[in-house]
């Protein structure tokens, strides 16, 4: 299992939406990240600065394969469609990277 930890902004003005649609994730999204060894996956917000942090455990052995299953999946992008707009994405992130990458310093079991 590998922890894996993103950052992204949250445009202010959407705060209230994104809430909405994440308390009530369509199942197909949902299903689709199960399908891609996806688990243990939380997103948290932090006000009033607006930045999302998001966490999820990846069970699979091959993570450009499932990840690209879920890039490919036509309900995702419909989901990511909605979502996208919304965000803010940090100018230090990597290329091809929407939620910037973490790199983690510190965990107790």
């Amino acid at each position: 299992m590998k922890r894996m930890g993103m950052v992204i902004g949250l445009r202010p003005e959407h705060v209230a939406e994104y809430k909405r649609l994440h308390a009530d994730v369509w199942p197909r999204v949902l299903e689709r990240l199960r399908q891609s060894n996806i688990t243990n996956y939380s997103i948290f917000l932090r006000q009033p600065e607006n930045l999302m942090f998001s966490y999820w455990e990846y069970t699979g052995s091959d993570f450009q394969a499932d990840n690209a299953a879920i890039a490919a999946d036509p309900v995702t992008q419909d989901w990511w469609k909605i979502c996208g707009p919304m965000q803010a994405p940090l100018p230090s992130r990597d290329a091809g990277e929407w939620w910037a990458g973490m790199e983690e310093v510190f965990h107790l079991d």
